[in-house]
């Protein structure tokens, strides 16, 4: 069951799975999504870690502000999530907005996070003129007409063709995201410029990426791991941007392997 906590001055939707006393692992979603994104991977996770699944600002039932956003706010949710939860210092792991969330928290509160998973991400999301396009399209048309390209970039083709129904219960998710929410969240991803604070990122990082992800492509994925000191990078065949759906196996097995190197990290 999913409640909220009131953090940042905001209502903050979550949910805290698996044994009490196992390391704190923190997932944090993409625009036009919830935290129910990481369902796949919460069998693999809960066996031994404590998983905190969180809606970010606009999204899910976290509470809507007026934007504009920026990641630094975003960042800021996360952080004083951590805190109203007692549940720090986290492993946090992010995908597309969640991966700039996940970046610059480690930059603003280094003392939160012991290492972080940066899924399908990037540091910097230009053009400008897209991210203006895409906003004037919800604030005209809604987030629904933005669900046929938004699925383009998400799956490859034969996910498409092989995968309707789990490509139906997506839509319905990317439904649920309210306009202003997706318009806040998608003006801070056009304004944000992270790449100049890779180097300030110290903790163990890998950096995953599907292999065919359009939106944020392996050389994206390849800017983060030259930035990042002694970061690792893994590239999952056959996906596009959402590997954890995807590829459920190879991103689960990816990210394990990673998370069971640093989890003695988390031990107080």
């Amino acid at each position: 069951m999913s409640t909220t906590v009131k953090a940042n001055n905001i209502e903050i939707n979550y949910r805290l799975d698996g044994p009490e006393d196992g390391p704190a692992v923190m997932l944090s979603n993409s625009l036009m999504s919830n935290y129910t994104m990481w369902d796949d991977q919460m069998e693999a996770l809960t066996r031994t870690c404590r998983v905190l699944r969180y809606d970010q600002r606009g999204h899910g039932s976290t509470e809507t502000t007026p934007g504009p956003y920026t990641i630094e706010l975003l960042a800021e949710d996360a952080s004083a999530l951590i805190d109203a939860l007692g549940i720090g210092p986290v492993h946090f792991v992010g995908l597309s907005m969640g991966g700039f969330t996940a970046q610059m928290l480690a930059v603003l509160h280094p003392e939160q996070v012991l290492s972080l998973c940066l899924c399908d991400t990037a540091c910097e999301m230009g053009p400008e003129s897209l991210w203006n396009e895409r906003i004037e399209i919800a604030r005209s048309h809604g987030i629904e007409a933005l669900i046929p390209a938004t699925l383009e970039r998400w799956f490859t083709p034969p996910f498409h063709r092989n995968h309707g129904g789990r490509l139906a219960r997506v839509r319905d998710m990317i439904l649920g995201t309210g306009v202003d929410g997706y318009i806040g969240c998608a003006e801070a991803i056009r304004d944000m410029s992270i790449c100049g604070n890779l180097p300030e990122i110290s903790v163990p990082t890998m950096v995953l990426v599907g292999r065919d992800d359009p939106a944020c492509p392996v050389a994206a994925a390849e800017l983060l791991h030259n930035g990042i000191n002694g970061s690792e990078l893994v590239v999952i065949e056959e996906s596009a941007h959402l590997p954890n759906i995807e590829q459920t196996d190879r991103f689960n097995e990816a990210l394990m392997t990673f998370l069971n190197k640093h989890l003695y990290l988390a031990s107080r």
